[in-house]
């Protein structure tokens, strides 16, 4: 178990649900203070190995038993944009590669990419997912790989 200053440090002081930044010195019980969040399967089991993710602590009670909706950039070009928490969970249990979405040109496609790596790590702190950019049909691809 972690304490909240090893996962803040870890997360760099970003809520996972939101992906703002939390105030470390905060009241843990304001809502905009810092808590600390264990991932939990859709079964409500624990996952195997999985630690622990930094929450606003609004944040983390709002989303209570419903999953959270991860928002794209609104100003990101993407289609067809997949759902991120099922995506990180399919790697989880199934490692790989999943395409999560289409970009019209390669430097669109990097900037997402460099997006997703970082908002992934805060996802899935357990996982090294890795995003690339792969041409192919006039498109190009986002693709996560564990």
């Amino acid at each position: 178990m972690a304490t909240m200053d090893e996962v803040g440090e870890r997360d760099g002081w970003r809520c996972w649900v939101c992906d703002e930044p939390v105030d470390p010195d905060r009241s843990v019980n304001d809502a905009r203070g810092p808590s600390v969040d264990s991932y939990f399967t859709a079964s409500k089991k624990k996952a195997p190995g999985a630690v622990e993710r930094l929450a606003h602590r609004a944040c983390n009670t709002r989303k209570g038993a419903v999953t959270p909706v991860i928002s794209w950039p609104a100003d990101g070009m993407v289609a067809d944009p997949a759902v991120l928490l099922t995506s990180a969970d399919r790697l989880r249990r199934k490692g790989g590669r999943e395409v999560v979405g289409r970009c019209p040109g390669a430097a669109e496609g990097r900037e997402l990419a460099d997006w997703l790596t970082d908002r992934m790590s805060r996802l899935a702190p357990d996982l090294q997912i890795r995003c690339s950019v792969e041409a192919g049909g006039g498109q190009h691809l986002l693709v996560l790989t564990v």
